[in-house]
C-alpha cells in the first residue's frame, strides 16, 4: 500500500487533543479517536525523530538540521500541556510527526486497537462546562510519565 500524506501527527495527550479538536466540536473533527500503537513502534519513532525547528546547541547548523528533517522518518515538536480549561500548564509535551516509512509503520505494524472516545470527549467537555472539574478530572485517561524518556529523546532536547 501506498501511503501519501504530509504528516501523520500522534499526540499523546488526552487534554492536548482536546485543545486541538475543541473537544469534537471543531468542524472536521467530530470524531475523537484513541490510537493505541506498540512500544516498539513508537520508540522507533523517537530513535528516528529530528525536532521540528531548530536548535543551535543540538545541531551543527541550520542547513544540517534541515537535511535530517527531510530524510527523517518521524519529528517531534514540544507543546504546552493543557488543563481541563484547555489554557496552558507550564510543562511541554511531545507531539510525534510521522511521514514516509513512519506512517507505512504505524499503519502496517504499529497499531493495536483504535477507539472512539467521542462520547468520553463530550461527557467530560459538559462536566467541565457545569463546573464540575473534579468529576471531570476523574474520567480523563489515565496517563504516566513513558518510561526512558531521557534516554530516547536526550537528541530532541535542548
Amino acid at each position: 500500500m501506498v501511503y501519501e500524506c504530509a504528516l501523520t501527527w500522534i499526540k499523546p495527550s488526552f487534554l492536548w487533543m482536546m485543545h486541538r479538536c475543541g473537544w469534537g466540536t471543531k468542524p472536521g473533527q467530530e470524531t475523537v479517536l484513541a490510537f493505541e500503537i506498540t512500544r516498539d513502534g513508537f520508540e522507533w519513532a523517537l530513535r528516528n525523530a529530528c525536532l521540528s525547528s531548530y536548535v543551535r546547541v543540538l545541531h551543527p547548523d541550520r542547513s544540517a538540521w534541515q537535511r535530517e528533517l527531510k530524510s527523517a522518518p518521524a519529528r517531534v515538536q514540544w507543546d504546552p500541556e493543557r488543563d481541563l480549561h484547555l489554557q496552558p500548564v507550564p510543562y511541554r509535551l511531545l507531539q510525534l510527526g510521522l511521514s514516509g516509512e513512519g506512517v507505512r509503520r504505524y499503519a502496517d505494524e504499529w497499531t493495536v486497537s483504535i477507539n472512539d472516545v467521542t462520547p468520553l470527549a463530550r461527557e467530560i467537555h459538559a462536566l467541565v462546562s457545569g463546573g464540575d472539574l473534579c468529576s471531570a478530572a476523574q474520567l480523563l485517561p489515565q496517563e504516566q510519565d513513558y518510561p526512558g524518556t531521557d534516554e530516547l529523546t536526550a537528541h530532541l532536547r535542548s
